[in-house]
């Protein structure tokens, strides 16, 4: 059976990123490449083993064109509305919390949030089929 081990993004700024993975995600480096013309940097933390690969490469100076392909990356927590207010108070702007119903019960509560280049990234209240 395949398992999902990573996601890779690029990024302009390795810095900006990291820190920003990390104090929304809790997301921390796991491992640094330099290579010629980019760098891939691994960021994970204890719950799991599935990474966000940020890839730098060097000399960009332009934002990524995100086209429509892209949709977001999801995260699971135990408290929504905590987390909610974590993002507001460390300035990350997340935007409203949102409901989904489905056949007269709660299917989903969630945020998204945009890290620094632009990639949205969905939040999602443990509930259901989102752990």
């Amino acid at each position: 059976m395949a398992k999902a081990i990573h996601m890779m993004i690029r990024v302009l700024e390795e810095a900006r990123s990291v820190a920003f993975y990390g104090q929304a995600f809790g997301l921390a480096v796991a491992d640094r490449f330099d290579f010629d013309g980019f760098t891939l940097v691994y960021l994970r933390n204890a719950e799991n083993d599935f990474e966000v690969e940020l890839t730098i490469n060097h000399g960009r100076t332009e934002p990524y064109d995100l086209g429509t392909g892209y949709g977001h990356v999801a995260f699971a927590v135990a408290d929504l509305d905590a987390e909610h207010a974590r993002f507001v108070a460390a300035g990350l702007n997340p935007n409203p919390i949102k409901e989904f119903h489905r056949d007269g019960g709660l299917m989903a509560r969630f945020f998204f949030v945009q890290d620094p280049d632009g990639y949205k990234i969905e939040v999602l209240q443990t509930h259901g089929r989102y752990r």
